[in-house]
């Protein structure tokens, strides 16, 4: 039979209070809320009976003193010029909403501290691992990341992925898929306008890949291709447009890779699309389906690669065994914005 104890506010309950309640040891309850021990299924019931009762909500200092566990994840998202907020949201919104199912809380960390940032992370109790975004090719966090002793996961690659756990939509094929599309339908000049510029500056992982892969392709079906960055306000993806086909008038396909900029681009083209250019997009669905015509697209899963790093990272946070890359296979839906030239 459970011990009376004087109502407090659940803000003052101590886990003493709990087990005076459940008549049990101040160790077993904290291997009921750990998990760390075997207890048995009449006790461990008896036990959160009396933490519901009392409305006990363990300190997340002392739980993390007495366990090195502070049952909270670190995001690292710079937000920088270039990054498309609503795609980043979408992946953000994933990751806390995965990381609550494994009883986890996110520590948004928005500071591009770079390395340093990391080495603050893991020489405080603030976080038991580390989710890195907007990676780039020669990302200086990565040195940092391999020596580092909390688990991480990168959302994106970089050249050298050797030692780390990645996660992405496989971008490369992304872009081959696309003039894969294309070329199937006959086309046999295509363009690709991609990010801003600032990202190609700063030499991105997906911007790099797709490019590459787009190129690629093209050589591969040996059809003539030009790769270009385009900006994201109206102005710029006009120009962006207006240069593109004073270069190359005979371009009939183009790939785009900029959700920010997929409307301006469009409005550019007015009346052309489909019937003189055929258009194919690298974008949420519903960025695709909302388009005038709706676009044929290659869905970015942002919710889904949010999932799975949060996944990866459980995995590693419990000792267990994880790929070191994992690649989303694109998938793409043909929509009324592409047809034979």
């Amino acid at each position: 039979m459970s011990a009376p104890v004087e109502r407090k506010r659940p803000d003052m309950v101590t886990i003493s209070d709990v087990a005076r309640h459940a008549g049990v040891a101040v160790s077993t309850v904290s291997y009921v809320l750990s998990g760390k021990r075997a207890i048995s299924a009449t006790t461990r019931q008896r036990v959160l009976a009396s933490i519901g009762q009392l409305g006990y909500h363990p300190h997340a200092g002392a739980r993390a003193l007495a366990s090195r566990r502070s049952n909270v994840i670190a995001m690292v998202l710079p937000l920088r010029s270039g990054m498309h907020l609503p795609v980043v949201m979408e992946l953000v919104t994933a990751v806390v909403t995965a990381a609550r199912q494994f009883g986890h809380d996110v520590l948004l960390m928005t500071a591009d501290e770079g390395p340093a940032g990391l080495r603050r992370i893991a020489a405080s109790a603030m976080a038991d691992g580390v989710l890195i975004m907007d990676v780039e090719m020669s990302d200086a966090r990565v040195p940092t990341l391999r020596e580092l002793e909390r688990p991480s996961v990168l959302i994106g690659f970089p050249a050298d992925p050797s030692g780390l756990t990645c996660v992405d939509l496989d971008f490369h094929l992304a872009g081959a898929r696309c003039v894969d599309h294309l070329a199937g339908l006959g086309h046999r000049r295509v363009a690709l306008l991609g990010a801003p510029p600032v990202v190609y500056q700063r030499d991105t992982g997906f911007a790099h890949r797709t490019r590459a892969g787009f190129l690629d392709a093209a050589r591969r079906h040996r059809i003539a291709a030009t790769a270009r960055p385009c900006g994201e306000s109206p102005a710029e993806a006009r120009a962006a447009v207006e240069q593109l086909f004073r270069d190359d008038p005979a371009v009939t396909g183009l790939v785009v890779h900029n959700e920010a900029a997929i409307g301006h681009v469009l409005a550019a083209l007015s009346s052309r699309v489909p019937d003189e250019i055929a258009v194919v997009a690298i974008c949420p669905d519903h960025v695709a389906e909302a388009a005038a015509p709706p676009l044929t697209s290659v869905q970015i899963p942002a919710a889904e690669v949010g999932r799975q790093a949060v996944s990866l990272l459980m995995r590693k946070l419990d000792g267990g065994g994880v790929p070191e890359s994992t690649l989303l296979s694109p998938v793409l839906t043909v929509r009324r914005s592409s047809t034979s030239p």
